[in-house]
């Protein structure tokens, strides 16, 4: 094989795989069911993103009605199902994560989980209050331990024995019970 058909051939492949892996990437980012939920957002979406670069990090379109520009919520389009990001003065600032069981926190808490399994998850750092509507429920709100981290909360709901639905970020909002009311 003469130097300009190797050269030729190399450069295909080179090409090849930097489109696979680019590909590859892309997939892991997109948001799915198994994203898995951080004090400071879910997979590739962080607090303090605007819709836009939330919609690129996601990897799918965000939907939302944004007639009230100081707070309202957009979710992706398609999958994953129960999931909103709340969006204040243009930025998210809260994930909320609904009647979805496969979504789970990085430490794997996730909806159905007893209070106890919560706690155990995060020894020491889950703080209980009583729910607002959900008579005999509670908030159990993780507070971080480390002061890089000390405005954000991981808030999960439930009703007196399993998580019902469980939100992240920072505060204030992720502590608005009414959301964005």
């Amino acid at each position: 094989m003469n130097s300009k058909v190797k050269l030729l051939t190399l450069s295909t492949l080179t090409l090849a795989l930097s489109c696979l892996t680019i590909g590859t990437v892309l997939a892991q980012a997109k948001l799915t069911n198994k994203s898995k939920l951080s004090i400071n957002g879910i997979g590739q979406v962080r607090v303090g993103m605007t819709v836009s670069q939330a919609r690129k990090a996601a990897g799918t379109q965000l939907i939302g009605d944004s007639a009230n520009n100081s707070c309202y919520y957009v979710k992706p389009q398609n999958e994953p199902k129960n999931l909103l990001f709340m969006v204040t003065k243009g930025r998210i600032s809260r994930v909320d994560v609904r009647q979805n069981t496969q979504i789970t926190t990085l430490k794997g808490a996730k909806i159905g989980d007893s209070e106890a399994q919560i706690k155990s998850l995060y020894p020491g750092q889950i703080k209980v209050t009583s729910h607002k509507y959900v008579q005999g429920g509670h908030y159990l709100t993780f507070i971080p331990k480390d002061r890089a981290n000390q405005n954000y909360r991981v808030v999960f709901e439930t009703d007196g024995k399993r998580v019902t639905q469980f939100r992240s970020c920072k505060l204030p909002e992720v502590e608005f019970v009414e959301a964005c009311s």
